[in-house]
This record gives C-alpha cells, structure tokens and sequence, in this order.
C-alpha cells in the first residue's frame, strides 16, 4: 500500500490496486472539518484526479465514533462575516469537485455523519453506513444552516417533504431509517465497513473506467435538467464511449467468453 500525502497534517491517502482510501484524521474533534481540513481535501482531490493509478477513492473517518460530526463548530464561532462567506462557498466548491470527480467516490460512514460530514457523504457516488452511524442535519439547532449542499442534494435524494423534516427539525436518523429513505445505499456490520467498501469498489473496478465515468456524467448531469436534454446528453456520452478501445474489448471478450482486459482508453 502506498502512502501519498505524507506532508498532511489532517488526511491520510493510502492507495492499493487502484482503490484509495481516504480518511479524514481529526478524531479528536470526531473528524470535524475547518479551513485547514477543506483545504488538504481539496489538495487531495486535485491530486486524485490526475493519479492514473486510482480509479476509486473510499472517504472515511478516523477512529470508531465519527464519519464527521460537522464543521468546526468552534472555529465558526469565531469567524468573521468575511471569513464566514470564504467558508460557506469553499465548502461548496470541494464538495462539488469530489462530487464531479473522474473517480468513483464511496462514503463509508464509520460513525457520526452531522453536517458538514452528510453534506460531504451525499456529494459522493454511493453512501454505505456502519449499523453504528447517524446522520443529520442539526445546523439549526445551533443557529444555522446546511450551506454545504445539504438543502439541495438531500432533496434530490428524498423529495422536498422528507428533507424539510429533516432540516427543519435537526433530528438525527439511524443508518437504518437513512437507508430506508435513500440516503444510504447499504448498512453493514461496523467491523465489516470496510471490507464491503473494498469488495463495491473491486465490483466497480471489473467494468470499464471510461464506461463507468461517462455513465457517471450522464448520471450526475442529467438529473439537473429536462428529461429531453438528459437523453440527448446520453446519447453524446453513449456515443463517446463507442470509439473506444475499452468498447472493443468488452464487445470481443464477452463473445469470446473470457474476462476483458480493460486499458481505460
């Protein structure tokens, strides 16, 4: 397994048969995120995007009790309004680069997953939850609220009656009730996390990355616009990955009744 953020104070990436797993290391303040945090997530997701050896990235916190709990609370009480705004839109821009990445992006939540830390896991491909995590979105409790995304892709997950519940009221939910709703793909044993996350991310890493990633654009953007436009875009993307290599081989290797050897090309 390789090392490749070693300068970081608050991120671990550990990257092996192309599958990187990414942990959030502030488990002393249960993973909760700050400035510093946002920007060695962004660091390492620009780093991401241009390593050809990882094509999956599973996200997950340090130690046993949190995901991420949030943003930093104490910090935030101490911002100005001017540092106030740099937050609010360099939380959104992070979680919307990992959100678009050229990788498949999977949140394994560990623990508690409060804010921030829901508004981080629902910017990732495919959520699956420890039978000990929690999920909310307490801002207004304290406050505030969700400015990260969660006001939007909750609703895009839920519907609009679901998420008003949900951040009007600032109740946590079980990994359960968070996969009855879809929020969450899968709930597993706690001490199975990873595994299952290291298993979904060899599933994924069978099929071809150029088919996967252009499925993933279609996937992303045509949920934002009409059902016409979606299609269209579709067919562009479909069209992309006809003149690919990876098209021939699996055409070839599935009438040739052996496993593809698939080159990303």
């Amino acid at each position: 397994m390789e090392t490749i953020t070693k300068k970081l104070r608050f991120i671990s990436l550990d990257v092996a048969d192309k599958i990187a797993i990414l942990t959030i290391n502030r488990p002393e303040a249960l993973n909760a995120i700050d400035e510093l945090v946002l920007d060695e997530l962004e660091t390492t997701f620009n780093q991401i995007e241009h390593n050809e050896n990882i094509h999956v990235v599973v996200i997950t916190g340090a130690g046993d009790k949190a995901f991420v709990a949030g943003g930093d609370i104490a910090a935030m009480k101490q911002m100005t309004m001017l540092e106030g705004e740099r937050f609010v839109y360099r939380g959104q821009r992070v979680l919307s680069q990992i959100e678009n990445s050229n990788k498949v992006v999977i949140a394994a939540l560990n623990g508690y997953t409060l804010g921030g830390g829901m508004e981080l896991c629902m910017a990732c491909d495919i959520r699956i939850a420890s039978e000990k995590a929690q999920l909310g979105l307490p801002e207004v409790c304290i406050g505030l609220y969700p400015g990260w995304g969660g006001t939007q892709r909750l609703v895009r997950l839920v519907g609009k009656g679901i998420a008003k519940e949900l951040v009007f009221t600032g109740n946590r939910i079980t990994a359960d009730r968070a996969k009855e709703l879809g929020i969450v793909n899968r709930v597993v044993k706690h001490e199975e996390l990873l595994i299952e996350c290291n298993k979904l991310a060899e599933n994924i890493l069978n099929n071809s990355p150029v088919a996967v990633m252009q499925a993933k654009k279609a996937i992303n953007k045509g949920s934002e616009i009409s059902l016409d436009n979606a299609l269209a875009l579709e067919a562009e993307a479909w069209l992309v990955n006809f003149t690919t290599e990876d098209r021939v081989e699996g055409l070839s290797s599935f009438l040739e009744k052996r496993k593809p050897a698939y080159k990303g090309k």
